[in-house]
């Protein structure tokens, strides 16, 4: 039986003392006796973002106004997280005369609140417990990207150093504002995140970045995923491709860190399989209008029959909806865990071309308690807290600035909402914020535990960023859904993922339908991982008939492949053979006699 340390005992490590650590606040300190000494400007402030003078006074202020997180509650313990609340910032040209406005964020994302939702509910339920962290309370602060890389790597900085406008001498001494980070649905920003924190050994856990170069220890020390690497899903796709027989495909991609090597990855597994490329197209969601034309008409003139989209959902989005007006249909569309089980598509009738998708998920679960604790949240809540209020308008179509027809009352009821915030059957990515959280308190509580009964425990130590790192190396546990969870070397965990396909569901809708698995803890001899169902499958126009994309048929008997020059290996033409030579059927050539 584990044993767990006392509750007070706990509590007396969180409120030891203070131990020093790397100075994480970068400062500008000048002194102002030196003013005849010229210093260049734009490089400091590209880099610096406190300032001191040190012949007044050692104080340091910000620059610029601190970043606050939109949702937060301070405990003895906290943890940090930065979701894409709001899908995009507006671009704003500063005249470079007068301070600039702080930045807004508009259009928000339903998914992504109630991923930060998710991890309010995983903090309550640790709170409630007392088996883990007793006697600890654990807090957070959510900080919101806005799906940009530079807000990231702000907010990033603002967990590193808390967000005091004025920093005194012990500032620095401080340990980090927060003990880990649960970061973004993106690989890029999380890329940023990871090389700017790694360095002070703060561990960042992601939910939903899945980019393999995530996996180098020597750039991402503090690095942790809960969600399987895009090294197993890009080799999985490529064995699928070839399961069904599908030699010559299309590739559209994220024009971003995601796209890029995930493509790359299957690439290179589908040419071990036999697989050809016929176009691989990048896109992303800030392109121009051109840009996505282009790849409409690539998509149009090609002959590929399948085509692979390993594509974030934000940039899927304005795709299809560009592939509905030019009524492109008939393609078979392989997806990734991005949008594969998108509600937001497949709730959308418009995009029903899509049905017969077929693509790897990560599995699916259950979180009792999760679909109350959503629909309890209301702006009266926080009466003082803006994001609440942009929920409750985006959920209902509402406004609280309107009085007629169109306000909000805040009688409405969430309860009684069919939206993606509601929606609990697919909790697939939730699911992983959840385990995120859990993944961190069970580190904390082994962190914690070890001080506890340490010899050094008179000296009040204090779990540090370094520590939690260590312990989160090793740590190893199950969570209610029955997942046992755990790190590799890398930070990954072990790759399991459902292999689902789009079916019309009796609305008009798409539903997912579960057709295999694929789990890499399986030998890989003969194919062993993937596992397809591939009765109870449907295909493009919901056919029951599986689609066929060769570039060349193969060759009849008393003919033999003659490989088209600049062209890939599975196009060919199929020429008789010459004296002397037969066929057996299969392009291969047998000398006679």
């Amino acid at each position: 039986m584990t044993q767990y340390a006392n509750p007070r005992a706990f509590k007396d490590i969180i409120k030891g003392a203070t131990v020093p650590v790397i100075p994480q606040r970068p400062l500008l300190c000048i002194d102002i006796n030196m003013a005849k000494r010229t210093v260049p400007l734009l490089p400091l402030l590209m880099v610096l973002d406190g300032i001191c003078f040190t012949g007044l006074a050692q104080a340091c202020r910000l620059l610029a106004q601190p970043a606050l997180p939109l949702l937060s509650a301070e405990k003895e313990i906290n943890i940090g997280a930065i979701f894409t609340i709001h899908r995009n910032a507006l671009l704003k040209i500063n005249p470079f005369t007068s301070k600039p406005d702080p930045t807004t964020c508009v259009s928000l994302n339903l998914r992504e609140f109630k991923f930060a939702q998710t991890l309010m509910f995983a903090v309550e339920e640790i709170n409630n417990s007392t088996q883990l962290l007793p006697g600890v309370s654990l807090g957070y602060k959510i900080y919101d990207s806005c799906g940009s890389i530079a807000h990231t790597i702000k907010s990033g900085m603002a967990l590193l150093n808390g967000f005091d406008e004025t920093l005194s001498d012990t500032s620095c001494s401080r340990p980090p504002a927060v003990l880990a980070i649960i970061r973004e649905s993106t690989s890029s920003p999380t890329i940023g995140l990871a090389s700017v924190v790694g360095p002070f050994s703060l561990p960042v856990i992601s939910h939903f970045a899945t980019c393999a170069c995530l996996s180098d220890r020597k750039r991402y020390p503090s690095f942790f995923r809960t969600i399987p690497s895009d090294y197993y899903q890009s080799r999985a796709l490529a064995q699928l491709v070839k399961h069904f027989g599908w030699t010559w495909v299309g590739t559209v991609r994220s024009r971003s860190d995601y796209g890029n090597n995930g493509i790359t990855a299957f690439e290179e597994a589908a040419k071990q399989e036999g697989v050809c490329i016929e176009y691989s197209e990048a896109i992303f969601r800030t392109d121009p209008q051109e840009q996505f034309l282009k790849t409409i008409e690539v998509i149009k003139k090609g002959t590929a029959k399948v085509v692979l989209a390993f594509i974030a959902l934000g940039d899927f989005v304005p795709l299809v909806k560009l592939i509905a007006q030019h009524n492109i249909t008939g393609l078979q569309w392989v997806g990734t865990e991005s949008w594969i089980t998108s509600r937001t598509l497949a709730e959308t009738k418009e995009y029903s071309f899509l049905s017969g998708a077929v693509g790897f998920a990560v599995a699916n679960a259950k979180l009792a308690g999760l679909r109350e604790f959503l629909v309890s949240v209301h702006p009266d809540n926080e009466p003082h807290n803006e994001l609440l209020k942009e929920f409750w308008e985006t959920a209902f179509q509402c406004s609280f600035r309107k009085n007629d027809s169109g306000g909000c009352t805040g009688s409405e009821k969430l309860a009684e909402l069919q939206n993606e915030y509601t929606d609990i059957s697919e909790l697939r990515i939730a699911n992983k914020v959840y385990t995120a959280v859990y993944a961190v308190a069970h580190t904390l509580h082994n962190t914690l535990k070890d001080l506890t009964f340490s010899s050094n425990n008179s000296k009040g130590e204090r779990p540090t960023a370094q520590k939690v790192l260590e312990y989160m190396k090793d740590v190893r546990f199950t969570v209610k859904t029955g997942e046992e969870i755990f790190f590799d070397a890398s930070g990954d965990p072990v790759a399991r993922y459902d292999l689902v396909n789009w079916q019309p569901a009796k609305d008009g809708t798409l539903q997912f339908k579960h057709v295999g698995v694929y789990d890499s803890s399986l030998p890989s001899e003969q194919y062993q991982r993937l596992q397809v169902n591939q009765e109870h499958m449907l295909w493009a126009e919901n056919s029951g008939q599986l689609p066929v994309s060769m570039c060349t048929e193969s060759c009849p008997p008393g003919t033999r492949k003659a490989v088209q020059k600049g062209r890939p290996l599975c196009c060919y033409d199929c020429i008789p053979c010459a004296e002397g030579e037969i066929s057996n059927g299969t392009g291969k050539i047998v000398h006679a006699g």
